[in-house]
């Protein structure tokens, strides 16, 4: 019998239900005027959260492993019976991160020398944690998944990778 990718008994659906972005980039197929993407970016602005103590950089070892972990935010049957289970970003997926992985997405840039072509200023660490964290804060129909806003990913953890990207001892940089 073939495994189901339907829901299972006891999983939080909410998730599927569309928040006022998503209604407005589907209403507008992901081209908002510039009033309306004004308002969007706004609006998403306002859910950003960062990790406690404020430190954008964390620990870039830990970050690879999110970074590489395929699970992301799917659901089915292979979702960890643990609700509270690490979830991992899933990037990989969409973006080309070490020169070592050969299986990678493309629907997002390239990540290679990420932290080494635009450095660690504040500016730069800030827009690399607040893009990873909610996307649309930059981009107001980004495909790129809210991970922080949505609860994919904690601040700790975007501020794990947010470290993957930039520190220079990071395998992305080498």
């Amino acid at each position: 019998m073939a495994e189901s990718f339907l829901p299972g008994p006891g999983q939080d659906l909410s998730r599927l239900q569309q928040d006022d972005t998503q209604k407005d980039c589907t209403t507008t197929r992901g081209k908002p005027g510039d009033a309306l993407a004004e308002a969007i970016r706004a609006r998403e602005a306002r859910n950003m959260a960062y990790p406690e103590g404020g430190r954008l950089l964390g620990d870039w070892k830990a970050g690879q492993k999110i970074f590489n972990d395929g699970f992301g935010y799917r659901i089915g049957s292979f979702i960890p019976s643990n609700p509270n289970a690490v979830r991992g970003g899933n990037c990989y997926a969409c973006h080309q991160g070490e020169k070592k992985e050969v299986a990678f997405g493309n629907l997002g840039t390239s990540l290679q020398s990420y932290g080494k072509v635009r450095g660690q200023s504040e500016p730069i660490v800030k827009y690399t944690y607040e893009k990873i964290y909610n996307a649309k804060v930059y981009n107001a129909c980004s495909n790129m998944p809210r991970l922080g806003h949505k609860g994919i990913l904690s601040p700790k953890q975007v501020a794990d990778l947010t470290a993957y990207l930039l520190d220079p001892a990071s395998p992305i940089n080498q």
